[in-house]
C-alpha cells in the first residue's frame, strides 16, 4: 500500500472530511501542525513531562484541521484544488492519471522525506540547524508537491488543454465532485467542483470509482 494511502487512512480520511479539507482554510492553517509539534517536543527543555501537554494538543491539532472548517462554496483557488488533485492522485490505481504526471509527485515526497532525519535528529539533540533544516526540506517537498497537485487535477479536468496538446495519451477523467457539491452551485452560476457545467457529467464516474 502507497505511504499516502497509509497516511489517509490514518487520519481517518473520508469523503466528508476530504470536502471539508477542500476549504483553503484549512490547507493553509495545516501548516501551522508541523511547527506545533516541533516547539511541543522541543518544550521539554522548559516543561519536562509537562511538555507531553503541548504535544498532546498539537496532535489533537494535526487531527482536527481537516475536519475543522465547512465544505467550501468554491473549489477555484490553488488551495482547494490541491486537495482534490491529491484525491486524484490516491485514486490513480483505478483511474489513469496522465504519463507527465507519474513520477514527479513521487520525488517531492523524497524531498520532503529527506528531512524527517535531520528533523528527527535535530529535535533528539535539540540543536538547531538540523531541526530547521529538516523543517524546510519538508515544508519545500510538501508545498511543490501540492502545486503538481494542481497541475494534475487542472489535466484532468481540461485533458484537451494546451498542457496535454501534442500528447499521445489517453484523454484523462475528470475528478471527483466534493461530498454535498450535488445541486450547488459557483457564483458564475456552473457546477460545484469544477466550475463548468459541461465537464459535470464525465465526472459521475469517476467519483463511483472514487468511493469503492
Amino acid at each position: 500500500m502507497a505511504y499516502e494511502r497509509v497516511m489517509a487512512r490514518a487520519f481517518g480520511m473520508d469523503d466528508a472530511t476530504w470536502a471539508r479539507h477542500a476549504n483553503p482554510w484549512s490547507v493553509w492553517t495545516r501548516n501551522t501542525a508541523l511547527p506545533l509539534l516541533v516547539l511541543a517536543i522541543w518544550s521539554r527543555v522548559w516543561l519536562g513531562w509537562w511538555s507531553l501537554v503541548p504535544l498532546s494538543l498539537a496532535m489533537l491539532w494535526t487531527w482536527l484541521n481537516p475536519r475543522l472548517f465547512p465544505v467550501p462554496a468554491s473549489t477555484e483557488s490553488w488551495a482547494s484544488r490541491a486537495v482534490l488533485g491529491e484525491r486524484v492522485w490516491l485514486n490513480r490505481g483505478q483511474i489513469p492519471i496522465p504519463a507527465h504526471h507519474s513520477r514527479a509527485p513521487h520525488l517531492l515526497t523524497g524531498i520532503a522525506a529527506m528531512g524527517v532525519p535531520f528533523l528527527a535528529w535535530g529535535l533528539y539533540r535539540l540543536q538547531l540547524w538540523p531541526t530547521l533544516l529538516g523543517s524546510v526540506l519538508i515544508f519545500a517537498g510538501k508545498l511543490w508537491f501540492l502545486d503538481r497537485m494542481v497541475w494534475l487535477y487542472q489535466d484532468m479536468l481540461e485533458p484537451t488543454s494546451s498542457t496535454n496538446a501534442g500528447s499521445t495519451e489517453a484523454p484523462a477523467q475528470a475528478p471527483p465532485p466534493l461530498e454535498g457539491d450535488v445541486g450547488r452551485t459557483h457564483s458564475s452560476g456552473s457546477s460545484a467542483c469544477v466550475g463548468t457545467a459541461a465537464s459535470a457529467a464525465p465526472r459521475q464516474p469517476y467519483a463511483r470509482e472514487l468511493r469503492r
